[in-house]
This record gives C-alpha cells, structure tokens and sequence, in this order.
C-alpha cells in the first residue's frame, strides 16, 4: 500500500515527465507487465476523470498498465457508481489516494453555463443527467460579475465542479468518510491544462 502524500509525488513527478516530453510509463506495458498483472492489480491511486479524450490519465501522469484505477465520465461528476467504484479501489485494494481530475474548455461545464444563460428544450436526457450534476456547483458564479467575463467564469466555474465532486466523494459515502478519518485516505482535486499538459493541483493539496 503506498501513502497518499507518496502516490501525489508520483503523479506530480510522472506529469512533469510527460509536460517534458522524457516518458517512462511506456516501458511498462508489454508482455512482461500483463505477465506480472495475472495474479491481480495494485494501483497507488485512483482517478476521477472527464472521459475527454484529450486527458487520458496514464499517458498525462506517465504510467503503465495497472498504475492507476481510473474512472472516466463526462464533467468528472460523482454519481452512485463513480462512488461505489471508488470504495471498490479503496477497500478492496487499498488505494490511499483520490484525485479529482478537471481540465480547462470542459464541454459539460460549459453546456452547463449554457443552460444557465438558456436552457435548452431539445437536450437529451442523459447530458441532462450531467448538467443537473454540474449545476449546483456552478449557478452562484452567474450571479456575480464573472457573468461578464466568459473565460474567468468558465475557469472558475470548472474549478467549482471539481471542488464539488470532491467534497462528494469525502462526504457521501461512510466508506470513504471511515478511511478518510482512520485510514489514511485524501481526496484531492487538480486541473488539466490541454495546451500545456500540465497538472494544476489545487484543492485538499496540504501545500496549496
């Protein structure tokens, strides 16, 4: 089992590796890590991502097969199964850390800030599921002066969204809340940014 702090230097160091183009986590996917993997897995974290296809974890923390358990879903949201898959990794196989990954021009935030400005009829069920999500965190922000700035409200507001989902994850479910208080568990947030590669960590980090 690796401590959360030590699993956080992990991805920082392997996302710096990736931002400096000097990658390591590719050595570790061919026939001899499927190999090692047969008797079971040991992931040192779990990711709570945007099933964007510019953020894949692995390649942007520079891991190899079976690092990381990650769990992928449009506007990184937390809905009961994204919950139970991440007490799954941490119950059963003893992952201490959680990161809350975000990233800057999220399409579900933004229709999100577009429901707000109008909401509209013909969207479907399921991106309504979404927005639905991704509302409460985000509808305070339209009634400051942010309303007028369209590239700091969405900054802040997916800021707000990832902070949301990890505050859920710590708060909704007594799982988590148990190894959160007596297990060593942290749930952190961090942030993406498509044109730099770099990742932003920023909420429950203890230096931020």
């Amino acid at each position: 089992m690796i401590p959360a702090q030590a699993a956080l230097a992990r991805l920082r160091e392997g996302n710096l590796r990736y931002v400096a183009d000097d990658p390591v986590g590719c050595l570790c996917v061919g026939h001899e890590r499927r190999s090692q993997l047969l008797v079971g897995q040991e992931p040192f974290a779990v990711i709570l991502g945007c099933s964007d296809s510019r953020v894949p974890a692995e390649i942007i923390f520079d891991q190899g097969l079976g690092d990381l358990f990650v769990i992928r879903v449009a506007g990184n949201i937390v809905a009961s199964s994204q919950i139970a898959s991440v007490e799954y990794a941490v119950d059963r196989l003893g992952v201490r850390l959680v990161l809350v990954l975000g990233h800057n021009g999220c399409g579900a935030v933004a229709a999100t800030l577009q429901e707000l400005e109008m909401p509209a009829e013909k969207r479907s069920v399921g991106l309504r599921s979404i927005v639905s999500r991704i509302r409460p965190s985000v509808e305070t922000l339209m009634e400051t002066d942010l309303r007028n700035h369209p590239e700091e409200l969405m900054h802040h507001a997916i800021r707000a969204n990832i902070r949301s989902s990890v505050l859920h994850l710590r708060q909704g479910s007594a799982v988590l809340e148990h190894y959160i208080q007596k297990g060593g568990l942290c749930v952190v947030g961090a942030e993406y940014d498509l044109k730099s590669g770099r990742v932003d960590f920023f909420e429950g980090v203890a230096d931020d």
